[in-house]
């Protein structure tokens, strides 16, 4: 498909300068951008770079409502990468199996219910029970337990496992390798024998609309109850959520990151990379914790927009004057 600069500054609230007709059909970055290529500008002192480069249209910032380009158009709006994201999401649509075609290798259960326009790829398996909503994507090899039910639009990369009586919402991307619904890690250990007996596993995990994650994600059933991924959030790849586990909306979580059982992560928090989270843990809204920050068990982090980090991860402030002081010691 083709976007116009009016129809690119109607995703961003923004203005156009110069022709609003000039179509693209593409995204690019200015060194690499040809006639038909959109590219975005967040920076000034970029401003005169990405003008000069082939592109059709450039997205801008407010400090470029008095450029001007010979041909093509500018759209300037208060938020370029977030306008040239909503173009590329509408330029780029994701490939998957054809719409409303389940593929003949792929196994459905009759007793299975399928939407209007729902895609099953190569040698997929949809197990009985199965609700899928309108225009659901069920890539080659992914496999359908029991009982789930996922909500219209969702996608499924390929060989995701969702292990039975999962629900997934609407307008989820699970990508490729990851396992919902998975048995947590819960064990009893008989002090007679030193043997460990598996505590039941007998939770739900529920998945709410607009979540997406990444490759090889990992996130288990609650023990009892249920594990809860509410809307919106997003998880990079190689996350582990852990039993009875609740995740707020709008949460981000990056790479080998870890969330031990029955921690609860609210809305608009934010753990990077290769964060550890141990059991029981409360993160309260908006907090951060930084790369490889480490929660010990109980803990609980209060305040918006408040940075942790370090292991036990404690106020950024605090971390840098310890490091300091240490460093100091060093010294003598």
């Amino acid at each position: 498909m083709s976007l116009s600069a009016l129809d690119i500054a109607g995703l961003a609230g923004g203005a156009v300068i110069g022709d609003a007709a000039t179509l693209v059909d593409a995204i690019a970055s200015p060194s690499l951008a040809q006639s038909r290529h959109v590219v975005f500008v967040e920076d000034g002192k970029k401003l005169d770079a990405a003008l000069a480069s082939c592109a059709g249209i450039v997205i801008a910032g407010t400090f470029a409502a008095g450029a001007s380009r010979p041909a093509g158009a500018i759209v300037v709006c208060d938020n370029p990468r977030l306008a040239f994201a909503r173009a590329g999401q509408r330029l780029h649509p994701p490939d998957g199996p054809p719409a409303g075609v389940v593929h003949p290798s792929a196994v459905v259960d009759p007793s299975a219910r399928l939407g209007a326009g729902v895609s099953v790829g190569p040698y997929a398996v949809i197990a009985a029970d199965v609700v899928l909503g309108d225009r659901v994507v069920v890539e080659a090899g992914a496999c359908v337990g029991k009982g789930v039910t996922i909500g219209e639009q969702t996608v499924l990369k390929p060989n995701v496992v969702i292990y039975p009586g999962a629900t997934i919402g609407a307008r989820c991307i699970i990508h490729a390798g990851t396992v919902l619904g998975s048995d947590g890690f819960g064990y009893v250990r008989d002090p007679a024998t030193g043997r460990y007996e598996p505590f039941p596993q007998v939770g739900r995990l529920v998945i709410e609309d607009d979540v997406e994650l990444g490759t090889l994600c990992t996130v288990d059933r609650a023990a009892l109850g249920e594990t809860r991924i509410k809307r919106g959030t997003k998880l990079d790849n190689q996350v582990h959520l852990a039993h009875n586990v609740v995740v707020g909306e709008d949460v981000v979580i990056s790479a080998q990151t870890g969330v031990a059982g029955s921690s609860v992560i609210e809305n608009q928090a934010v753990l990077a990379g290769q964060a550890g989270i141990g059991d029981h843990v409360h993160i309260g809204p908006g907090v951060i914790v930084g790369a490889q920050g480490g929660v010990p068990t109980g803990k609980v982090l209060k305040g918006p927009g408040q940075l942790f980090w370090g292991t036990p991860a404690r106020p950024i402030k605090q971390v840098l004057r310890e490091m300091a002081i240490l460093s100091r010691l060093a010294k003598k």
